[in-house]
């Protein structure tokens, strides 16, 4: 998921009872819940880099107990510079508090696990990636449960104070638990729309040719509607499911797969091509012939090149394929693409002249 909601569910757990066993509960595991996202510092290396090791082992259920350790040390280390409790009345108790992180950091990892990018949980053991693909990235309904489950009490507290109420009040407890089983029925409900719309895609018998696997993609804000894809020996197809019309409106057009060619398997071969073969559950990769990468530079003049592209159809927009909004989207790169230019000069043997993805070169 997007850092927000980690943080949001990070203080909502702390709100459903931690903060009421230790000092520090709320900014540990605040920090426990974002804390697996520390592997986007391998954006420095380069875009194919971050694809390579984001997700990986901070988001494991091996390193999820020494995440909250090192959440829980650096309070500590706090605590001794301080000299007192972080909070007026309440000790710090460290087991208690290396639980709450505990929590917090599997919190993140079942949030990843629902979404369609996935993660590894059992890496290095198991390096298979892993998606529950109930809901998008982001979420709207659970960002705005979360958030709600944080403002009201906030709210009820301030209109308190001004009425002069002064008897102690729980408020927050109870909305946070609130938003925290949203979260769980809103998951339930999601997951038996997903197996409804999968149900739909494998007894579908519109296409003359066998379908050998089949996917359904969340929508952000819709969870009666889903993206199809359907696989058949020579091709790809992509669909709109309604779940709740039992519809399916499979797109004319299918994405052909390509035949191999020294140039795509270049380009397989080259870092980006590894790296993105390893992570994609459903890998496009085409020779796009002598077109320059949108918005990047092309190679030099007087080179013989090729550019070839690197998709995964769940990131595609069936929206277009079904011609719902024509042109949108020209000249840009899809979402989670990847590109590779493949030098030809001369007839010699392919070489990969550049890499670049989401709009950045690899070096």
């Amino acid at each position: 998921m997007e850092p927000v909601t980690h943080l949001l569910t990070g203080a909502c757990l702390s709100r459903a009872g931690f903060n009421r066993k230790t000092a520090y509960a709320t900014a540990a595991l605040v920090l426990a819940a974002e804390a697996p996202d520390i592997d986007m510092l391998w954006e420095v290396r380069g875009p194919v880099a971050t694809l390579q090791h984001h997700r990986g082992i901070t988001h494991t259920l091996v390193a999820a107990p020494f995440m909250a350790l090192l959440v829980v040390a650096v309070f500590w280390l706090w605590h001794q510079w301080r000299g007192k409790p972080g909070k007026a009345g309440l000790a710090p108790r460290w087991g208690w508090l290396w639980l709450g992180a505990f929590v917090a950091d599997l919190s993140h990892l079942l949030l990843d696990f629902t979404n369609n990018y996935g993660l590894r949980p059992f890496f290095p053991f198991d390096k298979h990636w892993y998606a529950w693909s109930i809901v998008s990235i982001f979420d709207p309904y659970i960002f705005a449960a979360l958030l709600l489950a944080l403002l009201i009490p906030a709210l009820l507290k301030l209109t308190d104070q001004e009425i002069g109420d002064r008897r102690k009040r729980f408020r927050g407890r109870g909305w946070a638990w609130t938003a925290l089983i949203f979260m769980l029925l809103y998951w339930a409900v999601r997951n038996g729309e997903h197996e409804h719309a999968l149900a739909l895609l494998r007894n579908n018998n519109d296409l003359p040719v066998p379908v050998s696997r089949v996917a359904a993609e969340p929508r952000m804000f819709d969870p009666f509607v889903w993206k199809g894809l359907l696989e058949t020996s020579a091709a790809y197809r992509t669909a709109q499911v309604k779940t709740l019309d039992d519809q399916i409106t499979i797109a004319d057009a299918p994405v052909y797969k390509p035949a191999e060619t020294p140039v795509l398997e270049a380009a397989k071969q080259s870092y980006l091509g590894r790296v993105y073969l390893d992570w994609a559950k459903w890998p496009l990769v085409e020779d796009m012939g002598e077109v320059a990468i949108p918005g990047e530079p092309a190679p030099p003049k007087g080179q013989d090149w090729h550019a070839v592209e690197f998709r995964d159809l769940r990131y595609t927009s069936t929206a277009a394929a079904l011609g719902l909004n024509e042109g949108a989207g020209a000249g840009r790169q899809a979402p989670l693409s990847g590109w590779v230019y493949v030098d030809v000069t001369h007839g010699m043997q392919p070489e990969v002249e550049a890499m670049y993805m989401d709009g950045r070169e690899q070096k």
